[in-house]
Parts: structure tokens; C-alpha cells; sequence
């Protein structure tokens, strides 16, 4: 049995500048940090049965890795070259399409205990860019790498994309008291409602060049949102998280809609400082920095405003931020 994790991620500022429509052309730049909600996958070798089983939200059993309807999964063992006598399963706290980066917090974790059950070990670096590999050359995916390296790496960092495809991580050393306050001033709401990104981020991608001077102020707006970080001013980094949602929601249709724009306006009101839907938007979790004083005020009016705009499943998420990226927990194969 093998079990191996990675973390999902919140990112603040520069999210959409990872995409290669983009930073081929001028450098795109993320600044993310890992949280404490993991995607666990575990991979149990079954010699005495001759199939290829994967569990997650549904359960498949099949004859050849050809033949899953998980994409990921299947992808992953037919170019790693397994093709029976495997067990996979996914275990995560949050469901999918949360704008957490959940999915490819799910590749990593794969792809780094797929790599473990053949014996092969994966460094930080090397799990950031099989787990691209798997998704945007196999399975096709229309997404960038920010995702990808968050969850690998683990931490607080700021990514930056080259036009050349490399990415550069470089980590953000808060003090333990400055993460712990920036910790005690965020607010993570989830709607209770998932989305799909992949239509959003191909609609992106496509008005890539109408926007690209908006995407070029996304990007640069991250070293100076960076720098607020360090000083502490929360406040000045909670008004940039305003100015950068109102220049993604210029991106594509469907990253906001009426119900979104009135729990920002209540929000607001209520005494936070700026947000922004994390992810591509449409859907999932709400990110708010407030004064700690104004935090309850703000769930509590977030509450009642999400019920009063359908989203019946609303709550706030409790979070906090980890250094630990993708990990392997448990190797007892042997190899």
C-alpha cells in the first residue's frame, strides 16, 4: 500500500498570468500558499485479482487502464506503463470544483505515488511537471501551472511563469507571527455550489490577446501585493484582492454573476477589506480579508446573504496554511 497527499492552495493575486497564451509573451507571475485541506490518494497492489480498480466520487473496475472514464487516472497508468493488479483511491475534506485547485492537487498526489509504486522517486520540481505533463499534454486540459507547483511545493510562495515554460518558485518568508495574523484575517466562504473551469479558462484563453494588457497588470500587480504581505498591511493587500477581481471578471463571461457581486457588496459593507472567488471563478469559495474585529459581522452577513441569493449550502471553511507539499505518508511495498 502506498498513500500519498498534496494540499489544495489559495491564490490571491496574479491567477489566469499562468496560462501559455499568455506568458510566452510577457511573464506571468502567482503569488499562492498552500492550505491545511489535502487530497489523499492511496494505491494498493492486488496480485491475485486482474483488474484495475480506481475509487473516488464513483468506483470503476475494468480490465485495462483504457478503460476508465477518470481521465487522470487512466492517462496516468497507461504512460507509466501499468496495466493491471492496481487499486487507486481518492480521499479529500472539500468537493471537487471548489477553486481550491483540488484537481490538480489530485494529479499530484497520483502522480507522485504512481511514481513511488513503479520506484521511482519524484522531487519537488519533477511532481510539479509530471503532474502538467498528465494535464495539459494527456488529458488535454485547458489550464496553466500554478496549480500544479502549489501543490507539489507546498507553502507560501510567489510563481513565476517564463516564456520559455520554466517556472521559478520563490518562497515568501513570513514571520510566524505576520502568517498567523494574515491567517486570522482571512475569511474562506464556500457558496456550496461547484463549477466546471474548463469552459471559463477556454473562453479565457481565447481573449487572451484582447486582454492582455489587463493580464499584464495582474502579473506585476504581484511583487507589490507581495511587498504589503511583508509589512503587514492587510489592509492594503485586501483592497489590491478588489482591484484584481474586478480586472479577472473582464477575462471571460461566467467567472461572476449577480448572486457573487451582491455577497461582495454585503461583504464590503459589512466591514472587509476586498476578496475575490478563488479559482475560475463562477463557483466555490469566496476569499475575504477582514479586521478581525469585523470578522464574524462579515460571516454572519455573508450567511444570511448567500441564503437570500439561493445558495442554501453556504458556510464558512475554516483554514489555516501549511509548508508540507506533495508527500508520500505511507510506502509499505517495499521498493
Amino acid at each position: 500500500m502506498i498513500i500519498s497527499s498534496a494540499p489544495m492552495r489559495i491564490s490571491f493575486v496574479g491567477g489566469g498570468t499562468d496560462l501559455p497564451d499568455f506568458y510566452t509573451k510577457y511573464p506571468g507571475r502567482v503569488i499562492s500558499t498552500a492550505i491545511d485541506k489535502f487530497i489523499f490518494i492511496a494505491i494498493n497492489h492486488a496480485p491475485f485479482t486482474n483488474h484495475v480498480a480506481a475509487r473516488y466520487s464513483v468506483c470503476e473496475e475494468v480490465s485495462d487502464p483504457s478503460e476508465l472514464k477518470n481521465t487522470r487516472i487512466r492517462e496516468a497508468l497507461l504512460d507509466l506503463g501499468i496495466s493491471t493488479n492496481i487499486e487507486i483511491g481518492s480521499f479529500a475534506p472539500i468537493p471537487a470544483r471548489t477553486g481550491l485547485g483540488s484537481s490538480s492537487s489530485f494529479s499530484v498526489a497520483l502522480m507522485k505515488g504512481l511514481n513511488a509504486y513503479i520506484g521511482k522517486k519524484l522531487d519537488k520540481r519533477e511532481v510539479a511537471e509530471a503532474a502538467c505533463h498528465l494535464e495539459i499534454d494527456l488529458v488535454k486540459e485547458p489550464i496553466g501551472k500554478q496549480d500544479q507547483y502549489a501543490a507539489a511545493f507546498g507553502g507560501f510562495n510567489v510563481l513565476q511563469f517564463d516564456p520559455d515554460g520554466t517556472v521559478s518558485v520563490e518562497p515568501l518568508l513570513l514571520d510566524y507571527k505576520k502568517r498567523t495574523d494574515l491567517e486570522n484575517h482571512l475569511i474562506l466562504f464556500f457558496l456550496g455550489t461547484t463549477r466546471d473551469a474548463s469552459s471559463i479558462l477556454t473562453e479565457q484563453r481565447a481573449n487572451t490577446e484582447r486582454n492582455f494588457e489587463i493580464l499584464k497588470r495582474m502579473s506585476d500587480s504581484v511583487p507589490v501585493f507581495k511587498d504589503a504581505l511583508l509589512r503587514a498591511d492587510f489592509q492594503s493587500a485586501g483592497e489590491m484582492l478588489i482591484e484584481g477581481w474586478t480586472m479577472k471578471k473582464q477575462l471571460a463571461s461566467g467567472i461572476s454573476n449577480s448572486g457573487i457581486d451582491r455577497l461582495f457588496e454585503i461583504a464590503i459593507s459589512s466591514g472587509a477589506w476586498g476578496g475575490k472567488m478563488l479559482g475560475a471563478g463562477g463557483a466555490g469559495c469566496l476569499m475575504m480579508l477582514a479586521p478581525i474585529n469585523r470578522r464574524v459581522a462579515v460571516v454572519n452577513t455573508l450567511m444570511v446573504g448567500a441564503k437570500a441569493e439561493g445558495f442554501e449550502s453556504a458556510c464558512e471553511i475554516p483554514v489555516g496554511f501549511v509548508q508540507s507539499g506533495a508527500e508520500i505518508v505511507l510506502n509499505s511495498n517495499g521498493r
